[in-house]
């Protein structure tokens, strides 16, 4: 299991990796594909509690939402709220009376896996030279000596991404090391100094990415995203637990062998995706007003 493990992982962060890299439809494309996966583990979940949500409206909605967000990310805006209110309208004509729980699991869905992935997608977006078919990215040959060159969708993105893997190792390090009082009754595992080693690990990587890319305001802007990182990697860890608790699930799914399923590799970044984005689109532009 451990090879299958690392085999697995490997050949997910490779595929994660040129995604990223390429950006354009065939990032969108790969937003999409890991968000039908990971709603269908999300309404497994639900479904097992026994409640009965607006499944499939909420999965073609969800997908309309994320394409938009890459065409238009205004248009986006519009489209969640008429999507949850035609989710609503689904659900009132249905021949058997939906429940609170049928009409909030359905509206969460959209919400949850939805719209706060396609904020990776117009993070993305963010600077994009397209020089591939399909408004893909190439990086040229030499990309390591101008890093502050390159779009600013494409090191936003990594820049943030191993910020969260930062957080991750460096909670279950220090946890393991130092970890003493119990963070939260929803993950037993997790402890409030393997937190804190977490926040500080992410804290460590984007101030370093804050240097290189010579961000307004660096190193103190690199230090708050690091710790808005931190902070809601471990909110959308602790939510897909507090989920899969509540459903008596271990995991999410089985898809990627070793790991789980999508859900539980990529709850930390739900939550991170909005805030990232409006760091670089409103506050980092702010902090470069003052010099």
């Amino acid at each position: 299991m451990p090879w299958t493990r690392i085999g697995s992982g490997l050949l997910a962060g490779l595929i994660a990796f040129l995604i990223v890299v390429s950006g354009g439809w065939f990032f969108t494309l790969g937003i999409a594909a890991a968000v039908y996966l990971g709603q269908l583990e999300y309404f497994r979940m639900v479904e097992a509690k026994g409640m009965k949500p607006a499944k499939w409206p909420t999965l073609v909605l969800s997908q309309v939402l994320l394409l938009v967000s890459h065409v238009n990310p205004d248009w986006a805006e519009a489209i969640f709220p008429i999507s949850g209110s035609l989710i609503c309208f689904y659900l009132l004509f249905l021949p058997k009376l939906s429940s609170i729980a049928d009409i909030a699991a359905s509206v969460m869905g959209l919400f949850y896996c939805g719209y706060l992935p396609g904020f990776w997608i117009r993070l993305r977006d963010l600077g994009q030279v397209p020089n591939l078919p399909l408004g893909g990215y190439l990086p040229p040959l030499d990309w390591l000596t101008h890093l502050p060159q390159l779009p600013q969708g494409l090191t936003m993105c990594f820049v943030s991404i191993l910020s969260v893997v930062a957080a991750d190792i460096g909670a279950y390090a220090f946890g393991k090391r130092l970890g003493r009082t119990p963070l939260s009754h929803i993950s037993p595992k997790k402890t409030l100094e393997g937190s804190i080693g977490g926040l500080f690990s992410s804290m460590f990587i984007s101030t370093i990415g804050s240097w290189v890319l010579h961000w307004p305001g660096n190193p103190w802007s690199g230090m708050l995203l690091g710790v808005i990182v931190g902070v809601t990697s471990l909110l959308g860890d602790l939510t897909e637990s507090m989920m899969k608790r509540d459903a008596g699930f271990k995991d999410s799914g089985d898809l990627i062998p070793g790991h789980g399923g999508i859900l539980d590799r990529t709850d930390s970044y739900l939550f991170t995706a909005p805030l990232i984005y409006y760091f670089t689109t409103m506050l980092l532009p702010w902090i470069g007003q003052f010099g």
